[in-house]
């Protein structure tokens, strides 16, 4: 079940970064502009009669924690959803990506696989003590890419009626 199933009646709006509709790597954190396309996506909230103090971001993998960053840095949302977050990258544990986990305060859904190689749950629960904010933990079976599954859709969907 796709989220935007799961989340209707809801506003969904998802947008996929062009690096990832031509196939490429992940560009440098400076070619990601969350910040302009959360305004974007705003001001279309706006033009629909939609509080945008009351809009939830996320991404899967990189773009969650690209979205986790434009909060700490200080963007305005209602919440975050981190999908897949790549805690570290495979095999380089002493790599953590949570630098900035200490200035997220909104409500943050992670939604993680068991067997993921970028965070096992032991390594999630030794970082995410860090998050400011108040955190729900979801997790599914399989790996790196649950996306298409109905339980990923499912505690999204439940986490965003607690919102």
């Amino acid at each position: 079940m796709a989220l935007e199933t799961a989340l209707a009646p809801q506003l969904v709006a998802r947008i996929d970064h062009a690096y990832r509709l031509a196939g490429r790597k992940a560009p440098g954190r400076a070619a990601v502009d969350i910040a302009g396309v959360v305004d974007a996506v705003a001001d279309q909230a706006r033009a629909w009669g939609v509080d945008p103090a009351r809009l939830v971001i996320g991404g899967r993998s990189y773009g969650g924690r690209m979205c986790s960053m434009a909060v700490a840095e200080g963007l305005e949302v209602a919440g975050l959803v981190l999908l897949s977050y790549p805690l570290h990258p495979p095999g380089k544990p002493e790599r953590l990506r949570t630098e900035h986990f200490g200035a997220i305060t909104v409500p943050t859904l992670m939604v993680s696989g068991t067997k993921d190689p970028f965070g096992s749950p032991d390594e999630f629960a030794a970082a995410v003590g860090a998050i400011g904010g108040p955190l729900t933990q979801v997790w599914v079976s399989g790996a790196h890419d649950p996306r298409a599954d109905a339980d990923v859709a499912a505690a999204v969907a439940d986490w965003m009626a607690t919102l």
